[in-house]
């Protein structure tokens, strides 16, 4: 059997669980497990498929038809063009979580930002990416044990060097220790939305997800919480669900709404420029 042959029976199998990325996907499982990139494969349809694979990849297809997320299986998914690990128990990067990341590296290289706090972190693909691509100081905080251990990985995959600190919320910080910039992803499903998700979304942490009863929790507690830990002229930057942009803009003053590239609202920046804000650096 060639490489050709293998792609096209791991694409006709995976036909029945999602048809439009059933290609896409066989392309990077094939592509992974024989080392090389997926635009490299045009190259080796007709190379021999080496039949010591074929366990390994009827594995991943079974994974993928029980509906396991694809990044699980692979163990790694791009974010901001950087590899990041994922695996089971830490919310997997998404490419909405983009729009945060892009307004941080603009915030950070047109404001001359040094210090980045990065709250509900979950594998630290925001504050990862946000320390390899500006060269900030990150400090990044989640409360499961798995997440921090997962971030202090993609931190060493990525060259960083990230302050990993494990708590809820601000409760790690110490004192009143301030940022330029503080940078979230929280929980904002609402009880209506866990109760009907998608088979792959309910792979992936209860804890990342819920948001409470109405989706609105973590963003009222960040909301109570941030102001000592944000220095004058700094900016605090919340990704929210496409709905919630102005439940979650209300909470806050000077809150401006940004938008994905479908035009929907996806994510909060909040300036800090009230004087009664002490700047304590």
């Amino acid at each position: 059997m060639t490489i050709g042959a293998a792609l096209r029976e791991a694409t006709q199998f995976l036909r029945s669980i999602d048809p439009q990325e059933a290609s896409f996907e066989a392309r990077l499982m094939v592509a992974q497990l024989l080392k090389t990139s997926v635009p490299a494969l045009a190259a080796m349809r007709e190379n021999p498929w080496p039949a010591e694979l074929n366990e390994q990849l009827e594995r991943m297809l079974q994974r993928r038809r029980s509906r396991e997320p694809l990044q699980y299986i692979l163990g790694e998914w791009s974010f901001m063009g950087l590899p990041m690990s994922v695996r089971p128990g830490v919310l997997i990067p998404r490419a909405d979580t983009e729009i945060v990341a892009e307004r941080a590296v603009h915030l950070i290289r047109a404001r001359g930002y040094r210090d980045v706090l990065d709250v509900c972190a979950g594998s630290g693909c925001i504050g990862v990416s946000l320390a390899r691509l500006t060269g900030v100081r990150v400090v990044s905080v989640d409360i499961h044990p798995d997440c921090c251990a997962l971030t202090r990985e993609n931190a060493s995959q990525n060259g960083v060097c990230v302050d990993v600190r494990r708590g809820d919320l601000f409760d790690p910080l110490r004192g009143e220790e301030r940022f330029d910039l503080i940078v979230s992803n929280p929980p904002y499903l609402t009880a209506a939305d866990l109760a009907h998700l998608q088979p792959e979304v309910a792979f992936e942490p209860r804890l990342a997800l819920d948001g409470g009863e109405d989706g609105l929790l973590f963003y009222r507690r960040i909301a109570a919480g941030f102001k000592p830990h944000l220095r004058k002229d700094g900016a605090l930057l919340l990704e929210i669900g496409c709905e919630q942009g102005a439940s979650v803009s209300a909470m806050f003053e000077n809150a401006e709404i940004l938008y994905d590239y479908e035009q929907r609202p996806r994510a909060i920046q909040i300036e800090n420029t009230n004087s009664d804000w002490k700047d304590k650096r």
